[in-house]
């Protein structure tokens, strides 16, 4: 039977419940459910947590039933990361929370809705992005309770939205003051962005596959480890379908990555000598991390998905009409702001007319853009 030290080896870096910050707004205890147990369940039943369901992961909506959206790519990271906190011995209940809201901010059309809306604000000096987005979504927009604004997340998760795929470093932005520039997330933070860096370069890869953008021969000629692993299984199951193959074959890929990802922390954690979460906060560089033979087979599949899938003609061409409708439902509410819903209209006596325009197309699902550009533009 296996130490604890074996099974969970990276416990000791753990961040405990009775450890957090707390909510702004303070609340009882829950007779059932520790605070990061709620924090999850909270984001669960937002609003923006559903709305994901009709926003673009790499396919737009239509193409086919089959491929991912922005929530069942979102269930995909949760899962990922969630596994690989429990092989480690971190908290599970925190990289959940945190895996469920990571993607709570991205606007319609997924990384060109983002793009264009960030160059629509450096018009003003201001900019987008979908990680602060997802902090005011959270924290100010849903309105669910009657005693504070906001989900009244605990610090450790609204810490984590900040800060998981980026470092504040001192005299960062005044906004992020309180989420403890200069120091690192706890680690449970830390695995999100490397958990999605799993989840889309092989769901991406499925995907990919099953929209014919390119063959198994391509990936096998491009990608070493996929042919190793290919060629494996060709051999263990003779005659099975490439299809099958194929689906085995991104299996293991994923396998490998995970595995990679907590063997790799286990070396970080190592090498830095951390010892308890202050350790990991004080590290000086992340201790979430791949081994060498991952960081190569994620770099890989990288370079694959960006000459096979991402830029290839059909999504860039998808992408560029996307960001041009974008910018004109943009200008058309900036002329004129009272075509914007009561609710907005009223945000305008707080916030600049561009931030609330912003806010407002950033919430939107990629059916409700379609429907609110047709409205605008009287398209039939």
């Amino acid at each position: 039977m296996s130490s604890d030290s074996e099974s969970r080896p990276l416990a000791r870096l753990r961040f405990r419940v009775e450890a957090s910050r707390g909510r702004r707004y303070p609340e009882l205890p829950h007779p059932y459910r520790n605070p990061f147990q709620r924090d999850r369940d909270r984001i669960v039943h937002s609003r923006a947590f559903r709305r994901l369901e009709n926003k673009t992961q790499v396919f737009t909506a239509g193409e086919s039933d089959h491929f991912r959206n922005r929530l069942t790519h979102t269930i995909e990271v949760t899962q990922i990361a969630r596994t690989t906190a429990a092989a480690l011995g971190l908290n599970e209940d925190l990289t959940e929370a945190l895996a469920l809201a990571h993607d709570v901010g991205h606007p319609p059309f997924a990384h060109a809705g983002e793009q264009e809306l960030h160059r629509q604000m450096q018009r003003f000096g201001e900019s987008f992005d979908h990680n602060t987005h997802a902090l005011r979504v959270l924290d100010a927009f849903e309105q669910r309770y009657a005693r504070f604004p906001g989900l009244n997340l605990t610090f450790e998760v609204r810490e984590g939205i900040v800060k998981h795929s980026r470092d504040l470093m001192p005299g960062c932005d005044p906004e992020f003051s309180e989420y403890l520039p200069g120091l690192l997330p706890p680690l449970e933070a830390q695995l999100i962005d490397l958990a999605d860096e799993i989840a889309y370069n092989t769901a991406d890869l499925d995907d990919g596959y099953s929209g014919h953008m390119f063959t198994v021969p391509d990936l096998r000629t491009s990608v070493a480890e996929f042919e190793q692993a290919y060629e494996e299984l060709e051999n263990q199951f003779p005659g099975a379908p490439e299809r099958v193959l194929f689906q085995e074959t991104v299996r293991l890929l994923v396998d490998v990555l995970v595995s990679g990802l907590i063997g790799g922390s286990v070396e970080a954690a190592e090498r830095a000598a951390v010892e308890d979460v202050e350790g990991v906060r004080r590290a000086g560089v992340r201790v979430a991390s791949f081994t060498g033979g991952a960081r190569a087979l994620a770099a890989g599949l990288k370079l694959f998905l960006r000459d096979h899938v991402y830029y290839a003609p059909s999504l860039v061409a998808a992408r560029s009409e996307s960001a041009a409708m974008i910018a004109e439902l943009f200008e058309y509410f900036l002329a004129d702001p009272s075509r914007l819903p009561e609710n907005y209209s009223e945000e305008m006596r707080n916030q600049a007319p561009h931030r609330v325009v912003c806010d407002y197309i950033a919430g939107m699902t990629d059916g409700f853009f379609m429907r609110c550009y047709r409205d605008a533009f009287e398209i039939r």
